[in-house]
């Protein structure tokens, strides 16, 4: 079986032996990597690990469609052998870890917990920046350990999934959260579980992005999302930008929805000696490891001119002075979603 994670990254090669590290333990088989733009040698951190057999990688420096950065790139992974020859796919982001807890914790245990799936939401839990201020080069499942309580009822982004498909022709295009273009003909027997083994209803099939909030989603599987990381590196995703709304200039809103921290996550340690010995492994490549390490020197370099322009001064001020986002209690979910109910029927009413 062969199982393939798409991932697209920039400037983020101080995080990309863990990440690789950890899902080769967890079971994914072939790995499909688009670098644009970087600066800190994760594009040739990228080439080194296709001379050892471990990914391909694709660089992805534009000009970009109308779609952006990481629609260009899936619209070019679409037509790729690596691409129509897995048999299962996910599209992931550097700072998303899928966490399984079903059996040994790999992919082939969760297929086996759900036999008939022909796809799975992986639904994140969000894992605050726990007051950590200053980055330092150690794995992001090892700093940030507390999370978003399993059951959230606001926002509805904090349910977000990325999908595990089969890719059996189903689906024909790669996407961001879910895959796109599907067959007619198909689709309708297509069969959709959540992180609890729950089969979904139809909609899953073509239109949803997130699941059922108000209950937890993660007695098999789970992704770990960790979109903040220290505020030092979050300084750098400011500046970096968004893969998908590269134009929107990160700030506390966004810091806000996503700070959780009032439950401990340690689950993911149940692949932390294989990770571990991964990662080991490829920093004891004398190109890959000092590949690493200037990449993590151009981390500290380049926060140190970010902090000379007030924008960033006042942004990493502001993450200073900004304590750990509350989880909004069932009784105020409720009337905020009443209102997000009232307009979304307006809306439909004034297409209508």
């Amino acid at each position: 079986m062969r199982c393939l994670a798409v991932l697209t990254v920039r400037n983020e090669g101080a995080f990309l032996l863990e990440w690789l590290a950890h899902h080769r333990a967890c079971g994914f088989t072939d790995f499909l990597v688009f670098s644009n733009d970087c600066q800190d040698g994760t594009d040739r951190m990228l080439d080194r690990l296709e001379e050892m057999g471990e990914l391909t990688h694709v660089r992805n420096d534009g000009p970009y469609d109308q779609g952006g950065i990481q629609f260009t790139a899936y619209k070019t992974a679409d037509q790729m052998d690596i691409v129509q020859q897995a048999d299962w796919i996910a599209t992931l982001d550097v700072d998303e870890f899928v966490n399984i807890h079903a059996g040994d914790h790999t992919v082939p245990a969760l297929l086996a917990a759900l036999p008939e799936a022909d796809a799975i939401t992986l639904t994140w839990r969000l894992f605050g920046c726990g007051g950590v201020a200053q980055y330092v080069d150690a794995p992001v499942t090892q700093v940030f350990t507390r999370a978003a309580p399993a059951v959230m009822y606001w926002p509805w982004r904090s349910a977000m999934f990325k999908t595990l498909y089969r890719n059996d022709g189903t689906y024909g295009k790669l996407g961001v959260h879910r895959p796109r273009s599907p067959d007619p003909a198909r689709v309708g027997q297509a069969r959709w579980f959540d992180g609890e083994g729950r089969e979904l209803d139809d909609k899953f099939r073509t239109q949803r992005i997130f699941s059922n909030y108000g209950r937890s989603n993660y007695a098999l599987v789970q992704l770990n999302h960790y979109p903040l990381g220290a505020m030092e590196s979050y300084v750098l995703k400011a500046d970096r930008g968004r893969a998908v709304h590269s134009d929107h200039m990160l700030g506390v809103d966004y810091w806000v929805e996503r700070n959780f921290v009032q439950e401990e996550d340690r689950s993911i340690a149940a692949l932390a000696p294989q990770m571990s010995e991964r990662l080991a492994a490829y920093k004891a490549d004398t190109q890959l490891g000092a590949l690493h390490d200037a990449s993590v020197a151009w981390r500290k370099t380049r926060f140190d001119a970010l902090m000379l322009q007030e924008p960033f001064r006042a942004l990493f001020g502001r993450l200073l002075m900004t304590p750990p986002t509350r989880a909004v209690p069932l009784n105020e979910a409720r009337f905020l979603v009443r209102y997000a109910t009232r307009a979304r029927e307006a809306g439909e009413q004034g297409e209508g």
